[in-house]
């Protein structure tokens, strides 16, 4: 077997071999010792390399100047790295027209550390938490207004995604709130926060949006279904939901041909409310056999039987008497699509994900709000990486098979 190829430089282990033999190092912290003393110096030549260039000569040139600008000392500086703070001295010129390109004037870090601060506000910590993981780490201290200055950079892109174009159609789009308590006028309230999912042609997830509101209502979901059609969107097949108020209304007053789905699971914990403990397990078992159904003559009788063996629990089967229709017509599509639109989790875990970072406590604006929520949904995209849903080549052909959404799915394809 050939001897493994090393990758690394004959330059890099002539600098290793030098610090070793310079430093002679016995541990790993006193390695990063040694690394961090050549830091300062080697900022300083690679300043001193570009004074050269811009005088025209080098230090200690003791013959024909090309300009009459000269040397002119030194300004010392404390840099922020990723090592920790370094003095260096850097050089300056007598006309003051010396730019320098390693370390910019008026920059003190070079460390990249906003892009390190975004990243953890967008996981969820808090200030407190970034400032004191900042100083363990790279040891220097950063304060909650810095950390405040940094993130808010992030306010204009979250309003340019908030207001970007939308595909024309959504096979489907999953809706679904939270709460968040937000500072106004001298007091707390709390607010909901509208989250829209959508399935692309091509089963891709893209959250629409997410819009801020005192209180959930159908006048509010149609401003909602108004906006995201203003930004483009044209149809959609499906929407689940989870039984919010005057969300169908609102929808279908915007997109008139959709199916709005009541989600199975918020319906099946709505009705176990009036089921004693010990009959759960039972309850939901004979309940799965309604709605998981090969048929909906089967899901017929299967209901029947149910309605016959707990009706001593009216308030349970009564939950699924008034939303029959949402269990009928599951079986208007193949098993695969019925398993996408008959439950909400999807946006759910978006949602338990957003809730990492309203945890805190009261955010002090809307703005503050949506900051924080579009840092996390970026930390989403990068997860889900543009891979489709499982399985979606078979539900696009069980949704073809119904003739009238062929067509609409077929419409937005020449596209």
């Amino acid at each position: 077997m050939a001897p493994r190829k090393n990758k690394r430089s004959e330059a890099g282990r002539a600098i290793a071999q030098a610090i070793i033999d310079n430093y002679q190092p016995t541990n790993a912290q006193e390695m990063q010792d040694a690394i961090k003393e050549i830091f300062g110096p080697m900022f300083e030549a690679m300043l001193q390399g570009e004074m050269d260039s811009h005088l025209g000569y080098e230090s200690n040139d003791h013959g024909y100047k090309p300009t009459t600008n000269r040397r002119n000392g030194y300004t010392s500086k404390t840099l922020k790295t990723s090592m920790g703070d370094i003095e260096i001295q850097s050089p300056r010129d007598r006309d003051g027209s010396f730019e320098p390109q390693v370390v910019p004037k008026r920059t003190r870090d070079v460390s990249g550390i906003e892009d390190k601060v975004i990243a953890m506000y967008a996981k969820g910590m808090s200030q407190r938490d970034i400032a004191d993981t900042i100083e363990d780490i790279y040891g220097f201290e950063i304060s909650a207004e810095m950390i405040s200055n940094i993130t808010d950079q992030v306010i204009e892109k979250a309003k340019e995604w908030q207001s970007r174009p939308l595909k024309r159609f959504y096979p489907f789009i999953f809706v679904d709130c939270l709460y968040v308590d937000i500072r106004k006028e001298m007091e707390t309230k709390s607010c909901a926060v509208y989250v829209i999912l959508g399935y692309d042609s091509n089963g891709i997830k893209d959250i629409l949006g997410i819009w801020i509101g005192e209180s959930e209502g159908k006048h509010y979901w149609m401003q909602i279904f108004d906006e995201i059609k203003a930004r483009g969107v044209e149809d959609i097949l499906f929407i689940s939901m989870d039984g919010v108020s005057g969300l169908e209304e609102g929808a279908k007053s915007i997109f008139k041909d959709v199916v709005v789905q009541r989600c199975i699971v918020h319906l099946i914990r709505n009705s176990i409310r009036y089921i004693p403990s010990k009959d759960y397990k039972a309850y939901t078992s004979q309940l799965k056999k309604v709605y998981g159904a090969s048929s909906l003559k089967a899901a017929v009788a299967e209901f029947e039987r149910f309605k016959q063996n707990w009706s001593k629990y009216p308030g349970a089967v009564d939950v699924w008497t008034r939303n029959w229709k949402h269990v009928e017509q599951l079986f208007n599509y193949g098993s695969a699509v019925r398993k996408v639109m008959y439950t909400t989790n999807p946006i759910e875990a978006i949602n338990s994900s957003l809730r990492k970072v309203t945890k805190k406590g009261a955010f002090p604006s809307e703005d503050a709000v949506l900051k924080a929520l579009y840092l996390r949904i970026t930390e989403l995209y990068k997860k889900w990486n543009g891979r489709p849903v499982p399985n979606w080549a078979i539900v696009r052909n069980q949704l073809a098979m119904d003739t009238s959404m062929q067509a609409r799915i077929l419409k937005y394809e020449k596209y």
